[in-house]
């Protein structure tokens, strides 16, 4: 769990995993001015792990996969600790890749009438789905949604793909996507219904559009680099 400012939600994030097939939770706070490293601890999270610093939503990711690599998981799943997005999904996420169907599983808001039903801002759905389509173009797939921050893993991706060359920005879970493609993983995805409410963590307008851009370039640079024009050091 990826978290920043997140204790006035993490316990009913928390509270909701099914325990039954999950067997470590690790929670790292990106240096948040609230109290979240102290309830999280208090929830009894197995490995709470503190930034001094803020690194960014990528940076973070960084230390959430690298800690779960090195306590040996098989299968690592990306929840916000926000609640908006439901852990009720897990268990259907980790059959998918439990069972050899698909290495990685993503949650899409998209897939349905989830996002805007749970409040999705119009612009940030317009924006989601024209991303979308440039980049399903660009990268050769057919994926309904590029932006999900609900995603699952299998061990064999985190050790194949080479996560800690992305950016420590927002754009991390793009190029993450472009590294899986190039690896040669497939990614299947579920239904998933989602909160868009005051504690929800949200970009405002000024970082989306420099998500955007960023996005964009992540298509086009791993079109090139698919062509055999751009050497992108990132995915190799």
């Amino acid at each position: 769990m990826p978290a920043y400012n997140a204790s006035k939600t993490v316990a009913q994030t928390y509270q909701e995993i099914p325990f039954e097939i999950v067997d470590e939770v690790i929670l790292v706070d990106d240096a948040s001015k609230d109290d979240t490293t102290e309830v999280s601890r208090q929830l009894g999270i197995n490995h709470v792990i503190k930034h001094e610093k803020n690194k960014g939503y990528g940076g973070n990711q960084k230390t959430c996969y690298q800690k779960a690599l090195e306590i040996g998981a098989d299968i690592v799943v990306m929840l916000h600790p926000d609640y908006q997005y439901t852990p009720k999904l897990i268990t259907a996420m980790v059959s998918v890749i439990g069972q050899g169907l698909y290495p990685v599983v993503f949650g899409s808001r998209i897939l349905g009438k989830g996002a805007l039903k749970g409040g999705m801002p119009l612009y940030k759905y317009i924006a989601n789905r024209f991303l979308t389509l440039f980049q399903n173009i660009l990268m050769g797939q057919k994926l309904s949604e590029y932006h999900t921050g609900y995603r699952a893993y299998a061990r064999e991706v985190l050790e194949k793909v080479p996560f800690y060359k992305n950016s420590d920005d927002f754009v991390f879970d793009n190029q993450m996507i472009a590294q899986i493609f190039y690896h040669g993983f497939e990614i299947a995805e579920i239904t998933c219904p989602t909160k868009y409410f005051a504690e929800a963590s949200s970009i405002n307008f000024r970082r989306s559009v420099k998500y955007g851009m960023g996005v964009l370039g992540v298509s086009l640079r791993y079109a090139l680099a698919k062509a055999g024009i751009w050497s992108w050091k990132i995915l190799k």
